[in-house]
């Protein structure tokens, strides 16, 4: 019997988050199953578990969103619990249903409570009931007729959002009539090769607007608040950059926030870890977006904060145990200090975020206290055009806004990545700019304006240190790991090999 309170956890995800669950499980004593698609064979996350599995081939149907081949995984390996990251299967009711009648815990909520808040349309349901304010809106939105029909209801810009998902996919803009048609399709698509499931919503578009999130714990009778988190710099939705706490809140939204975060979850009898999401007008008014019933990308950002491990926070909750054991013998934590997340993704930015792929051929971490790293790559790793752009995650906390925020251009400027174009000069643009220095990001920030690319590295300094970096430091002579004069020092991750 292992130490903790499942026999074996099988995490059926990729990339960093599969990596992230299964460091969690190991400090807890609980053996770990990880799965992999064919192309994901070798990867990180496939080598972090103490057994790996091969789900199917690189669609997403066909491998990492395939329930039946997942819950045979657990099987055959004598899993006893799923833990899903997120994104896949992770907010998908049936499969939550198909892992319990098996006799397999989900760790995350009852498929009950996840289709009461999971769902888009549910939780704009759910979220009325509770008496929290909602954007204007329509659900089931099926043709293109109804998305005109609901649009010249509440006025354009209006956005179409899918239901059964979040992250940013099957989400489009539509500003005008003409735009419908297009943008119908392109979300339904998006939606159904993402979820498995083209249903669609229709919000109004709330501009000037900061995207503004409460983490929550839950037991299912208590629940717990954990600070805001402001994600407003985002390209397509996706967010890139994320802070605790927002510079915009006060403590009275944050109180208010915090009030119809948790009324929502205990409207849901929700157990586990979820995130209730809000647009913050340039009023203070705030109005309910959405639940993410799963972990977020972003949940490091609360644990440097507060000192939480919420992934075993959301294991010991998936067995049974009350709030109080998952916050800890201190209780409710202290939030202290300010810390930022930016995600590190194989994109090009100043290109139209087109997704890259290749081989990364030098990667190395800059080093520093109050710094994270969260990743899903390693050198020599080669990188498909299957999967989401996200890379890893670097994570920088400091005793305010400021400290943080230098501390974390230091470690993106002292990161080596060479193979693969990345957005890695761009974050540091984000972090670097007036807007953000200022605290003044909005949901459009990004978008509205031009970012010029930075002046290119010459090629021959890029084949000389990528000629360094990949030669064994046996081989370089002289002691410049130990000489802290040596040229070599300078170069910081460029140097450690």
């Amino acid at each position: 019997m292992s130490g903790g309170p499942f026999r074996k956890v099988l995490v059926a995800n990729r990339g960093e988050i599969a990596v992230r669950v299964c460091r969690t499980l190991r400090a807890m004593g609980i053996p770990s199953v990880t799965v992999y698609s064919d192309p994901d064979r070798g990867a990180p996350h496939a080598r972090a578990g103490d057994e790996s599995v091969a789900i199917g081939p690189a669609p997403p149907a066909q491998s990492y969103l395939h329930a039946a081949a997942i819950l045979e995984a657990a099987r055959r390996t004598g899993a006893d619990a799923i833990h899903p990251g997120y994104g896949f299967l992770s907010e998908n009711a049936a499969f939550a249903a198909e892992c319990r009648a098996a006799g397999i815990a989900f760790i995350g909520p009852s498929p009950e409570s996840m289709a009461r808040l999971g769902d888009k349309s549910a939780a704009r349901r759910t979220a009325a009931s509770a008496g929290v304010p909602l954007v204007p809106g329509a659900e089931e939105i099926g043709s293109a007729a109804r998305v005109r029909t609901e649009a010249e209801r509440v006025g354009f810009p209006v956005m179409l959002k899918a239901a059964g998902g979040g992250g940013g996919r099957g989400m489009r803009l539509v500003r005008a009539a003409g735009e419908i048609p297009s943008a119908f399709d392109a979300a339904q698509r998006e939606a159904k090769s993402a979820f498995g499931d083209d249903r669609l919503l229709l919000e109004k578009y709330v501009h000037p607007a900061r995207h503004v999130e409460i983490q929550i714990l839950s037991d299912g009778r208590e629940a717990v608040a954990l600070g805001e988190r402001e994600c407003s710099l985002q390209r397509r939705h996706q967010k890139l950059i994320e802070e605790s706490p927002s510079v915009a809140v006060t403590p009275a939204i944050r109180a208010a926030m915090q009030g119809a975060a948790v009324a929502l979850a205990t409207a849901a009898g929700y157990s586990g870890a979820m995130t209730a999401e809000f647009l913050l007008g340039s009023d203070g008014a705030f109005y309910f977006l959405e639940v993410n019933t799963r972990l977020q990308v972003e949940h490091t950002v609360t644990e440097m904060r507060s000192g939480l491990d919420l992934v075993r926070a959301q294991v010991l909750i998936a067995a049974g145990r009350p709030l109080a054991e998952a916050l800890g013998s201190r209780g409710a934590p202290e939030l202290r200090g300010h810390a930022i997340e930016a995600r590190l993704c194989a994109e090009d930015p100043y290109h139209g975020y087109l997704p890259q792929t290749g081989t990364l051929l030098v990667l190395a971490w800059h080093e520093e206290d109050g710094l994270r790293v969260d990743s899903g790559i390693a050198e020599g790793q080669t990188l498909t055009p299957y999967y989401d752009s996200l890379l890893a995650k670097i994570i920088a906390h400091g005793r305010d806004r400021e400290e943080a925020r230098t501390r974390l251009v230091r470690a993106l400027r002292g990161t080596a990545l060479l193979g693969v174009t990345t957005n890695q000069p761009f974050l540091i643009d984000l972090l670097e700019d007036g807007a953000f220095r200022g605290g003044e990001t909005f949901t459009d920030t990004v978008e509205a304006r031009a970012w010029p690319a930075p002046d290119t590295i010459p090629d021959p300094a890029l084949a000389a240190v990528a000629a360094y970096a990949s030669t064994p430091r046996s081989a370089r002579g002289g002691d410049e790991d130990t000489d802290r004069y040596s040229p070599w020092q300078r170069l910081g991750a460029w140097g450690r090999r």
